[in-house]
């Protein structure tokens, strides 16, 4: 038996992403550098179908300026031994910049594991919170086909 990937449909892409989770952000940076990319815990709100993110700012950060950067965001795992993955794009907002009100409800339904991966206390690391509305939101799933004769 071979095997193959098929794309998720919405409901699956809600359920594999359930309310939290790891994965991988890609920042965009100029054209002569590669993205910035770095793992990340997510929220992510099935209602309005958003991702909340807590990165880590300051002044050793080289993610530098995050509110309107365009970025990719990639999560995968898997699930009954077969792979599965998803893929966002979109561009980041500023939490309390753009539509407070609404991002605060959006992140009431959410939970953003806080990872411990900075090397000092996590209550000394200054992060921010923002947001993906993705422009795009694709799944992929690894399924199993039937060799042919």
């Amino acid at each position: 038996m071979g095997d193959t990937t098929v794309e998720m449909d919405r409901e699956e892409v809600d359920q594999f992403l359930g309310t939290s989770g790891t994965g991988v952000i890609s920042l965009s940076t100029t054209s002569a550098d590669p993205p910035h990319a770095v793992p990340v815990s997510y929220g992510y709100d099935t209602e309005e179908r958003v991702f909340y993110f807590r990165l880590a700012v300051g002044p050793d950060s080289e993610k530098g300026k995050l509110g309107g950067r365009p970025v990719a965001f990639v999560t995968h795992d898997t699930v009954a031994e077969r792979y599965r993955s998803v893929v966002a794009r979109g561009h980041l907002s500023d939490i309390e910049a753009e539509q407070p009100q609404e991002a605060l409800e959006g992140l009431e339904r959410v939970h953003i594991p806080l990872l411990d991966i900075f090397g000092q206390q996590p209550g000394t690391v200054e992060f921010e919170f923002v947001r993906l509305v993705p422009d795009e939101l694709t799944g992929r799933k690894e399924q199993a086909t039937r060799e042919q004769p």
